[in-house]
């Protein structure tokens, strides 16, 4: 037996193991499989699309643990023909962190798959460059992606994003609307302060309580006035935190 033929057996053997119902010997085939080099890559991308998600995963994982080196061809597997082999890759690229590959997954935003343009706005996040916000700026308009967009942009906090974050906070996705809330705060745009002020009124407590923080965040001493009303809000978490809030603005009690 030739080495190669060696080691296309052991791969053989390693690529079975993945299937098996033990999870230690599987994640001992994917870690074994992580050092294999290329020459299991084919093999794994294959896997990629098989019908079970637990193998799906686990052939994920091996090609991660391969490294920098599988990033152009996880890029290349962004355009397969199948939906499944297209969100692994997304998944990948994800938790390989390399800026490579921000604007492949940026296109993939737009795969004709919901599988795959959620994996990809998921793949974004991990990686958080800004590169990304223009493209995750439109998935807002993407009624499958918006809570997801919207939380990828908070967490990237870049001013690009304020005027879309403003038309989220006064939407009618009271998730999305969370998020803008935050985000605005941590984005530290004076552009949000009207909107925000408006936001103390949501109908959502935890959107009331958001832009309450963000508006301590702005230094929005405008925001005092419709704060005090909150003092009384109905619920508990959001006048405690209206209270912090009024103080970090410099409100006194005895200044009503």
């Amino acid at each position: 037996m030739t080495e190669q033929q060696g080691a296309s057996g052991r791969i053989e053997q390693l690529i079975q193991a993945l299937h098996d119902d033990n999870e230690a010997l599987r994640d001992h085939a994917i870690a074994s499989l992580g050092q294999t080099g290329p020459e299991a890559l084919p093999r794994l991308i294959n896997l990629m699309a098989d019908e079970d998600a637990v193998i799906r995963e686990a052939a994920t994982s091996a090609v991660v643990r391969m490294g920098p080196s599988v990033v152009e061809p996880m890029i290349d597997a962004l355009q397969d023909d199948s939906w499944a082999i297209r969100e692994q890759a997304a998944s990948a690229l994800g938790k390989l962190r390399d800026t490579r590959a921000v604007k492949p997954l940026v296109e993939a935003i737009k795969d004709r798959d919901g599988a795959v343009r959620t994996a990809a706005v998921w793949a974004l996040e991990r990686i958080g460059d800004p590169q990304a916000v223009p493209g995750l700026i439109d998935a807002l308009m993407d009624s499958t992606l918006r809570e997801d967009a919207a939380r990828v942009l908070k967490k990237i906090g870049d001013v690009r994003a304020v005027e879309a974050l403003i038309d989220g906070l006064l939407g009618a996705n009271w998730m999305v609307r969370r998020h803008a809330a935050e985000a605005l705060g941590k984005i530290g745009d004076l552009r949000g302060i009207t909107p925000l002020i408006d936001s103390l009124k949501d109908e959502d407590w935890l959107v009331r309580r958001n832009a309450a923080e963000s508006l301590a965040r702005l230094g929005a001493k405008d925001a005092i006035q419709p704060l005090l009303a909150l003092r009384e809000d109905e619920n508990t978490m959001v006048q405690e935190t209206v209270d912090a809030v009024l103080v970090s603005l410099g409100w006194k009690p005895e200044s009503q």
